[in-house]
């Protein structure tokens, strides 16, 4: 086993970050000061902890210029989209702030002569977040700054492929004179990241990540007992129902599916299309498609960036070889993309049709640009189709029919449904997925509630 990470960035191939993974003794010496630190950082009043961790945004949003193009390096995203995440890191986490006072909030239940009742929401001690490399701030700050808001201490795990957000956020809290111990992370192996989980003084668990990933969470908490949020893959859907903008629609769910390469959860996978509308919606989005301009992700004409690594690339390009020889067609041409080439992480954008639930390209997550297009004869059939999966972490519904669309969205297995747009987080909304996509969630006063437990005073004041 390698004592160091090493961080291969797609742009060029090279190490890019390297750094040594923390010991057994490490976790225990991170672990013991989490743990007490904790004592006093949960005594403090709801509105210093705010005070103090809304100064640790506004230092980390300084720098916001570095840390996008450590994102591009780390992970490829275009350098002229990153910044965007920074946007979304302080949107949340300010969100988060001002919603505190509300979300943790004492519930009283109501008066009873000679009583007084309540239930408090108290923080549950150590939280492990681990976080992953696609979003790596947006991912992170939804259980980060909610934990700590809530009084809880924090120990970050991030991706070996992006290990720099990490030290990022602990310079943000530095910086705002956060106490010690309240936020510290570790560079972990994966038998280390499972003794992290597995610790008793480990309170809960808040993991995005792969499926296979959530599953080793769920077997490594059992050891201490602590709680788990998962968020895990996903395969969401759309449907383009006749009466939709259709030009909006186009641009929403072309944007949808090729957004950082396609390496979203909740990422437009797979798009069902009223048959009227589905020549020229298909038409629409081959045509938008083929304006992506893939390169490197530091050029800053670049809309298209590799995907994290070769591998990844290949798991795609191999669905997309299967969905051809079971009668798909591909209608973009990767030859009109001077870098897409196999043996890279550079891979061109790719549209479907003549596709069916036959084939792994409308089945198993697709982390990558490529979008299955399929048309239906009614919302019956699409809603069916939409269905159709092991994953419920989105859905969309393009139509100038509201009332039609919630009653579709009704009939949905997903943690959310959107209408007449798709991938994106509203802080306000409670972020959660079914199935296979997860348990629990985040952002939201819900949210907090996955980060608390209750604890009920009754009081008798008179005798």
């Amino acid at each position: 086993m390698t004592d160091t990470l090493k961080t291969i960035s797609p742009v060029d191939g090279r190490v890019y970050v390297e750094r040594p993974l923390a010991s057994a003794a490490e976790i225990d010496s991170v672990l013991d000061a989490a743990r007490h630190a904790q004592i006093q950082w949960r005594a403090l009043p709801l509105a210093t902890r705010c005070e103090l961790l809304a100064r640790a945004v506004d230092a980390f949003v300084a720098d916001g210029g570095d840390i996008a193009a450590e994102i591009s390096w780390q992970m490829g995203r275009p350098i002229r989209h990153s910044p965007s995440e920074v946007r979304g890191f302080a949107e949340r986490a300010r969100y988060m702030l001002q919603l505190a006072p509300e979300a943790l909030a004492a519930v009283q239940p109501g008066e009873k002569a000679g009583f007084r009742r309540l239930i408090k929401r108290v923080p549950l001690g150590v939280v492990a977040v681990i976080a992953p490399w696609n979003y790596p701030y947006l991912t992170a700050v939804n259980a980060v700054l909610p934990a700590l808001i809530a009084g809880n201490t924090v120990v970050l795990k991030h991706s070996h492929q992006t290990p720099l957000c990490a030290e990022r956020f602990l310079a943000a809290f530095a910086r705002a004179a956060v106490p010690p111990g309240v936020f510290q992370y570790l560079h972990l192996s994966h038998s280390h990241t499972s003794r992290l989980m597995g610790d008793a003084r480990v309170a809960n668990v808040s993991f995005t990540g792969s499926v296979a990933g959530g599953r080793a969470v769920v077997a490594a908490t059992a050891a201490g007992f602590a709680t788990a949020g998962l968020e895990l893959g996903g395969k969401d859907p759309a449907l383009v129902r006749a009466d939709a903008n259709l030009a909006h629609a186009i641009d929403s769910l072309t944007d949808g599916a090729f957004f950082n390469a396609g390496q979203s959860c909740c990422g437009i996978k797979r798009i069902y299309v009223a048959a009227p509308r589905f020549d020229e919606f298909v038409a629409g989005v081959v045509d938008l498609a083929r304006q992506y301009r893939l390169g490197s992700p530091l050029d800053p004409e670049t809309t298209l960036g590799p995907v994290v690594r070769t591998s990844a690339a290949d798991v795609v390009r191999a669905q997309v070889q299967n969905a051809v020889a079971h009668g798909a067609r591909q209608l973009i041409d990767e030859a009109a993309f001077d870098a897409s080439r196999p043996g890279t992480p550079y891979l061109a954008p790719q549209v479907l049709i003549g596709v069916d639930h036959s084939m792994p390209i409308m089945r198993e997550e697709t982390f990558g640009p490529a979008v299955g297009i399929m048309r239906v004869e009614s919302d019956e059939e699409a809603i069916r189709l939409m269905n159709d999966s092991d994953f419920g972490l989105t859905a969309a519904i393009y139509s100038s029919d509201a009332e039609r669309a919630e009653a579709l969205a009704d009939a949905l297995d997903t943690g959310t449904v959107f209408l007449n747009r798709c991938d994106y987080l509203d802080p306000a909304l409670a972020w959660t997925g079914v199935k296979n996509s997860g348990r629990g969630c985040t952002l939201s006063r819900v949210g907090f509630e996955q980060l608390t437990r209750p604890k009920s005073y009754h009081f008798k004041v008179t005798t």
